[in-house]
């Protein structure tokens, strides 16, 4: 495993991350814990030693999952990562009612990086602010609960850097960043901002939700062969000597060893010159075939009208990329369709890439018609 810098933290992360939020689990949704766990602890036996989970990942059961993961003496092994679930704070007296449940989830007396989970500008300003959330976070600091501060982001540039400024105290923050990422949410220009402050700078969604590992027929085509999809994506973040680490969402123990394989050959400087215009004109194409930027978190889900929000989109999106033929056959196959929403909004109010789902939907029915 190769380690970097974690901004000025004092700490050294291993390059690749486990990331909790895409554990493998039953038809009944459930996280299948056995098998989660020997893969968080394989990952960790190869030199992994920052895993993130975070209090609604797996309807709040990866918490738990995680913790047991941690036992036998892996907790003293790794950073554990975990965030504050901002839709969740009513009141400033929340905070420490949360994190303290936390605590007990995960069977441990602290957590190493701890967030404010997915700020936004209303959450900034009707959370972070109006509950003085700095306060909280620097008292659980002093009272040895958490050790270091953080946020993760998703909203445009300039709320990123407002967000960075309002506080001295930030030690490091996670963003949403690949290939196609460049000017989307924090983007390049965010990522150098943040490192420039000294934070370290954690990458989520390095796959776009799987999409840069799927890729399309005519983007696939724009990269040589000789390496997998997967590889040409990890290897252009690891290429930058701002990236501290990036998180993975692993689902299968294939998809962990050859992530491991992967992070034994990273380095900053690794992309040659040439192959980085194979990376713009990948961009170029995916981004002509993008119709709807869902990245299959789950946070919408469930839906009150039953619509499985990112399966309908994920259809959408192949109906543009893969042509209409294997898009319609997907979505026929769904039992409750687009034309089920009902613009309530709820999963309006907790996406993270900001998508107006009740506009889309009836776009859908009408591509599917």
């Amino acid at each position: 495993m190769n380690y970097r810098k974690f901004g000025n933290t004092g700490a050294e992360v291993s390059a690749l991350g486990f990331g909790c939020m895409r554990l493998p689990i039953n038809e009944d949704k459930t996280i299948m814990e056995e098998k989660a766990i020997a893969m968080i602890r394989h990952a960790i036996d190869s030199g992994v030693n920052y895993v993130d989970t975070a209090y609604p990942y797996h309807q709040g059961t990866s918490e738990i999952v995680v913790g047991k993961a941690l036992k036998d003496g892996y907790r003293e092994k790794v950073y554990l990562a975990d965030k504050m679930p901002m839709p969740k704070l009513e009141c400033a007296d929340d905070f420490e009612k949360i994190l303290d449940e936390q605590l007990q989830k995960l069977d441990t007396d602290h957590i190493d990086f701890y967030l404010l989970h997915a700020l936004n500008r209303e959450r900034f300003e009707e959370k972070v602010k109006k509950f003085n959330l700095v306060e909280k976070l620097e008292k659980a600091k002093a009272e040895g609960k958490i050790r270091h501060i953080g946020f993760s982001f998703h909203d445009d540039l300039a709320t990123f850097k407002e967000i960075i400024d309002f506080y001295d105290g930030w030690e490091f923050c996670q963003i949403q960043y690949n290939y196609i990422n460049t000017h989307h949410q924090a983007g390049t220009e965010g990522l150098k901002y943040a490192a420039s402050k000294g934070l370290g700078v954690v990458i989520m969604e390095p796959l776009l939700g799987g999409k840069l590992a799927n890729l399309a027929p005519h983007v696939a085509a724009a990269f040589p062969e000789g390496k997998s999809h997967v590889e040409y994506a990890l290897d252009w973040l690891w290429d930058q000597e701002e990236v501290s680490l990036l998180l993975s969402g692993m689902t299968e123990p294939e998809q962990v060893a050859q992530n491991l394989e992967y992070a034994s050959r990273s380095s900053v400087g690794m992309v040659k010159e040439e192959e980085r215009a194979i990376y713009a004109k990948a961009k170029e194409i995916f981004d002509r075939a993008s119709l709807v930027d869902c990245t299959k978190c789950e946070y919408c889900m469930p839906c009150p009208f039953g619509l499985n929000i990112p399966v309908i989109f994920a259809s959408y999106n192949k109906s543009a990329s893969h042509g209409m033929g294997p898009a319609k056959a997907e979505y026929e196959a769904l039992e409750i369709k687009a034309d089920a929403c009902r613009a309530c909004k709820k999963c309006e109010k907790v996406c993270p890439q900001n998508i107006k789902v009740s506009e889309v939907m009836p776009k859908v029915t009408k591509t599917f018609a």
